[in-house]
């Protein structure tokens, strides 16, 4: 591949999937633990995060199952037939592999991407609010000091009566 991928500072839900033109022994190698990092010549990646595996490990699934139903990438985004089209191993990197980090991923002979995927996920994006009580400090302020001491005050003769009464009653019924 001859044109680096830039990997943007935070970037998320983003998935590169790669067909690997290699023998399987050099695939097999890249599912060790810094492997994938070393031999791309990056930043060490979240492991857990960058997959390589044969295709037929999908069986029936296929890449576009796998990419749709267990990736949650939008079949739109897929192109079925180009997807079982693919033979051999495959290396799927999402952008937590890069743990938050910018870098240039220059990926040499052997690494052929097949596409760059967006995972579905939650929009949080949302106008902002436009009412009056959305504005800071518009809530009713709280009671001033003498007047919250009256307030609890009451609150405790009225709960001391109370339990008064449901004593008093209590005991009359015992008794």
């Amino acid at each position: 591949m001859s044109n680096p991928l830039h990997i943007r500072k935070g970037e998320q839900r983003i998935l590169r999937l790669f067909a690997l033109d290699m023998h399987p022994e050099q695939a097999r190698f890249l599912q060790e633990p810094g492997a994938v990092a070393q031999v791309l010549k990056i930043a060490p990646l979240d492991d857990e995060q960058v997959k390589v595996f044969p295709v037929t490990d999908l069986e029936d699934l296929g890449l576009f199952g796998y990419l749709s139903e267990g990736c949650g990438v939008d079949p739109a985004q897929l192109d079925k037939l180009a997807l079982d089209a693919i033979k051999g191993w495959v290396l799927l990197m999402r952008s937590k592999a890069f743990c938050g980090n910018e870098a240039e991923l220059a990926p040499g002979d052997g690494f052929n991407l097949i596409g760059i995927y967006t995972e579905d996920g939650t929009d949080w994006s949302a106008e902002p609010i436009q009412t009056s009580s959305a504005a800071p400090y518009s809530a009713k302020q709280p009671a001033g000091t003498a007047e919250g001491r009256r307030t609890r005050q009451l609150a405790l003769t009225i709960l001391v009566g109370l339990s008064l009464v449901i004593t008093l009653v209590l005991l009359k019924v015992l008794l």
